[in-house]
């Protein structure tokens, strides 16, 4: 019983505010490099190839908008006889024979307004490309914070391995010697080695999802090198996150109204009603305005007329794409609907979530006391076979896993908050 007290009394007296301790001298290596959460939203912003992909799209979709103004390009027609100066039957007006040219000029003239409605539409894609682009942002954004929490968390979990570890080696070492020399049972140096190695294949596995995850941070930031980044997260700002002040009513409205999928989504169904606007004009024929000159060739020499052609819609008016067309608006506007339900689903599942995830955290008690503070009276104790081994290593453990739980707790409540920004659409909650 008094085992199991002092124990007790030694987890209980983990409650105590936890103080970063900062990495020893050996942790800090040349190719470490900490990293604010402001500092890397500006990396991304500088960097980030797929933006730069999605921005090259809006360009794009601006010169596709310029192109469909354009006047279409004259026709010049030139025909000149070239077997030589073959006389002809009539003189020329100077009064010598001479061979024989046309030239002809047309240009086509649109009547319906059709350049102008090529151009509203094509104005109107790069309007949702841009929707697109902020979209684009607004995901990324939440994979780049996520990635940043995820990385703190598990560094802050990572540093009990590297405390409990080298202390445990230590006992081991020791008891392998007192082994050695008859004073205690092969079974107990072989626990201890067992939980050892234990301790060591978490500690690897761990290191596998930083490592992951810092691959992730690199391409997020565009960064080549092999540097290791060590978040630096303000811990009271994440702390003071709430969601008082912000009613899911709000949010949902807030959503709907600028979240850029949605918007993106508007602007397709008035892209496709310019797109009618435009078949509809194609419906009308274009006028052909040239002139024609013909210098012996004609009943006269030097013969001048003007022209003028245009087809006649009898059999084609358009009428397929103009039903497609009506059939686009139609698959557009289902589409905003759909999406407008889809947020207002997610802005919900995001509120209640990050509602659950608040709830248990302040009712758990988080405070962590430094393993360094613990560890010496543990020993003590197993040394003077105050505690067993069963009570020794279920410290290492009971501990491990209450500090790999809280940051775990941690973790998972910012990332339930920056869900809510992702599912809004716009930075609500900041712990920065």
């Amino acid at each position: 019983m008094l085992r199991l007290l002092l124990l007790t009394g030694l987890l209980a007296a983990s409650t105590i505010q936890l103080r970063a301790r900062p990495l020893a001298q050996t942790e800090q290596q040349a190719d470490t490099l900490r990293l604010t959460l402001p500092e890397a939203e500006q990396r991304f912003a500088q960097r980030n190839l797929t933006l730069l992909a999605q921005n090259y799209n809006i360009t794009v979709a601006q010169a596709q908008a310029v192109q469909a103004r354009l006047l279409d390009n004259p026709s010049l027609y030139l025909e000149q006889d070239v077997l030589g100066r073959r006389l002809l039957s009539r003189e020329v007006p100077d009064g010598t024979p001479g061979s024989e040219v046309i030239f002809s000029f047309q240009q086509l003239v649109s009547l319906a307004g059709r350049r102008r409605a090529a151009g509203k539409a094509a104005e109107q894609a790069a309007i949702v490309e841009r929707y697109n682009l902020e979209d684009l942002l607004r995901n990324l954004r939440f994979q780049l914070r996520t990635t940043f929490y995820d990385i703190f968390y598990k560094q802050q979990t990572l540093r009990v391995y590297e405390s409990e570890i080298p202390s445990l080696r230590h006992t081991v070492e020791q008891y392998q010697g007192q082994y050695e020399k008859g004073n205690i049972a092969l079974k107990e140096v072989i626990r201890l080695k067992a939980f050892l190695f234990s301790l060591e294949s978490e500690r690897l596995a761990l290191l596998n999802e930083l490592t992951s995850h810092q691959a992730d941070l690199h391409i997020l930031l565009r960064d080549s090198t092999d540097t290791n980044y060590q978040p630096v997260a303000n811990v009271e700002r994440v702390k003071q996150l709430t969601l008082n002040a912000f009613p899911e009513t709000a949010l949902t409205d807030s959503a709907l109204a600028r979240r850029a999928d949605v918007l993106a989504r508007k602007a397709g169904v008035e892209q496709q009603n310019l797109n009618l606007r435009l078949q509809r004009t194609l419906a009308k024929p274009d006028l052909a305005v040239g002139y024609t000159y013909d210098r012996a060739g004609s009943y006269i020499n030097n013969y001048h007329a003007l022209t003028l052609g245009m087809s006649v819609p009898v059999f084609n008016r358009n009428q397929g794409n103009i039903q497609a067309a009506k059939a686009q608006i139609a698959g557009a506007q289902a589409q905003l609907e759909l999406q407008q339900l889809a947020v207002r689903h997610e802005v919900r599942e995001a509120y209640q979530l990050a509602r659950q995830a608040d709830e248990l955290y302040r009712h758990t008690n988080r405070d962590l006391v430094p393993f360094s503070n613990l560890i010496d009276a543990i020993e003590r104790s197993y040394a003077k076979r105050v505690i067993g081994i069963v009570e020794y290593l279920d410290f290492y453990e009971a501990y491990k896993n209450n500090v790999a739980q809280v940051n775990a707790l941690r973790a998972n409540r910012v990332r339930a908050f920056e869900q809510i920004n992702l599912a809004v659409g716009k930075t609500v909650f900041r712990a920065e």
